[in-house]
């Protein structure tokens, strides 16, 4: 799970679920009686309209940080979170022009919504426009967590910050290997593997990198489908280069072929 995936909609949507859930604690009516009842107290109510919210939320959100898509009958998780967040918009809509549901009016002209069923019908708005307008609006596809910057390049003679995954940092060198002639020893040569469409750079130096956005990384042999997914505010190593593409190695070890490379920040 990446939360460097989340986009700046699903920090909208997850506001959207603190705010129903708050609200479900508030009261459901509005009355000068002293025994005002909240959401916890009507179980239909709570469970379609805020856990049922609630719920859309944690989906939509699951969804978006998982590495691969995961589905449900047949069904993307996201999409299923959708329609619980419309389903609990529309309940709030209905319950706020009709509180007291089956109850005699006749002796209760008094009584209306409650600040409870207001903030509810708020926040399941804000909740269900945020869901479906997500993958529609570019404002809100932007990053939620910003990728760091890239490490300020090192004064001449100085020591580069050791470890994977920082720019600068040596590749591991595998435990009594011999470095190549005309190589910095701890630096692996890149990996001679057959290309996928583009023959390897013959100048070609490792470097690292990061993505602006989440991309997919292919399989070396060509398969269609995904080995890993590469998340901005993470460095990468970029081993090998095939035309535009790139052949990238990620922190446990796996390469794989990164075709957009566009937008990428090398360090």
């Amino acid at each position: 799970m990446n939360i460097r995936s989340l986009t700046r909609g699903d920090g909208v949507v997850i506001g959207a679920a603190v705010l129903l859930f708050i609200a479900s604690f508030l009261d459901t009516f509005d009355t000068d009686g002293s025994d005002i009842p909240n959401a916890w107290d009507n179980l239909g109510l709570v469970m379609s309209m805020y856990v049922g919210g609630i719920i859309g939320a944690v989906l939509v959100v699951l969804a978006r940080a998982l590495p691969q898509p995961r589905k449900v009958v047949g069904l993307d998780l996201g999409q299923v979170g959708v329609a619980f967040t419309v389903f609990a918009a529309w309940t709030a809509l209905w319950s706020i022009i009709d509180p007291l549901g089956a109850f005699d009016k006749s002796d209760l002209l008094d009584v209306g919504a409650g600040s409870g069923l207001i903030l509810g019908l708020i926040a399941a708005l804000l909740l269900a426009a945020a869901a479906v307008a997500t993958p529609l609006v570019p404002a809100l596809q932007g990053s939620l967590v910003p990728a760091p910057k890239p490490v300020a390049p090192q004064p001449y003679g100085a020591q580069p910050p050791g470890g994977y995954g920082y720019p600068g940092a040596q590749p591991q060198q595998p435990y009594g290997a011999q470095p190549q002639p005309g190589q910095p020893f701890g630096q692996q040569p890149p990996a001679q593997h057959a290309p996928a469409a583009q023959p390897p750079a013959a100048d070609f130096s490792p470097f690292w990198f990061a993505v602006p956005v989440t991309r997919p990384l292919f399989a070396e042999d060509g398969s269609p489908t995904p080995i890993a997914e590469l998340a901005p505010g993470t460095w990468y190593l970029a081993v090998e280069q095939r035309g535009a593409a790139l052949v990238a190695q990620t922190q446990d070890g796996r390469r794989g072929v990164l075709q957009d490379t566009s937008g990428i920040q090398r360090g």
